[in-house]
């Protein structure tokens, strides 16, 4: 009698992410997400989107660093809690940024530090972006572009016993 074959389990989008975007080092991943953590007030949700989450581009369809180690980006949005203000240069003002990048150096100093930081722990170029519920409902919803949750929303001064 034959045997079904042992299905390795379908790997899940962090693992994905840890995989290609950290070479499989989970522990330089959280230092990665812990600066995040350290920068991120309460009320705001930061996601990474793209290539890391789906493991190939939009533009073309090439596979996560296509071009060599470290050639692939990571796309780290802060949405949500007032992030916006930081921000010099928007998509759309008052609700989308441009993204803090290698074409958009100055478009939001403050945070131009942890952008370094976060690209020297990847190994990699990372931008930083912001954005609003709303425009990340409609790429989420009406446009179905992934994303993966690295910190969740938390409720800023909610009372005891009250829902966040």
């Amino acid at each position: 009698m034959e045997s079904d074959p042992i299905e390795k389990p379908a790997e899940t989008p962090i693992e994905r992410i840890v995989r290609l975007a950290f070479h499989d080092d989970r522990d330089r991943f959280q230092r990665f997400v812990d600066l995040l953590r350290a920068v991120t007030p309460p009320g705001v949700e930061v996601i990474v989107r793209g290539s890391a989450v789906t493991g190939t581009r939009w533009s073309d369809g090439q596979p996560f660093d296509a071009e060599g180690p470290g050639t692939s980006d990571l796309d780290v949005t802060f949405i949500g809690g007032g992030m916006l203000q930081h921000w010099d240069s928007f998509y759309i003002p008052g609700l989308h940024t441009v993204p803090l990048s290698e074409e958009h150096p100055d478009a939001c100093p403050p945070l131009s530090d942890l952008r370094r930081q976060l690209g020297d722990l990847a190994g990699r170029p990372v931008n930083l972006q912001a954005s609003t519920d709303f425009v990340q409902f409609a790429r989420d919803v009406l446009f179905e572009q992934p994303y993966v949750t690295l910190i969740p929303k938390e409720a800023a001064d909610v009372a005891p016993g009250e829902e966040a």
